[in-house]
């Protein structure tokens, strides 16, 4: 269990990395040269992706679906320092849940 956390956790931040590499470009005027830590920490994100234990792509997908959305929220304050409100956090804590019973519910 702990390792597939820390398993999201790290692909979750390569694939924020990688789009916002591209959104420092094309939003905010960043040089051009963002998109190359971009694509590859992109790279990176989908090889970590099939690096998890549990059997089925879409299963994977699905939970980290949930891990992403609380990885960037968590950006979001770090980063861009803007603080998520309770309905953000309530959200991410359901999705989280959600993640948690596709990755862990048993299974025939």
């Amino acid at each position: 269990m702990l390792k597939a956390l820390i398993l999201f956790t790290v692909t979750a931040a390569a694939e924020i990395f990688g789009c916002y590499a591209v959104y420092l470009w094309l939003r905010l005027q960043r040089p051009a040269w963002w998109l190359l830590p971009g694509a590859a920490a992109l790279a990176l994100f989908a090889w970590l992706l099939t690096l998890h234990p549990q059997s089925g792509a879409g299963r994977i997908y699905a939970a980290y679906g949930g891990v992403y959305i609380a990885a960037s929220l968590a950006w979001l304050w770090a980063i861009e320092g803007l603080r998520p409100d309770r309905w953000d956090i309530l959200g991410a804590l359901i999705c989280l849940a959600g993640a948690a019973i596709i990755l862990f519910g048993p299974r025939g």
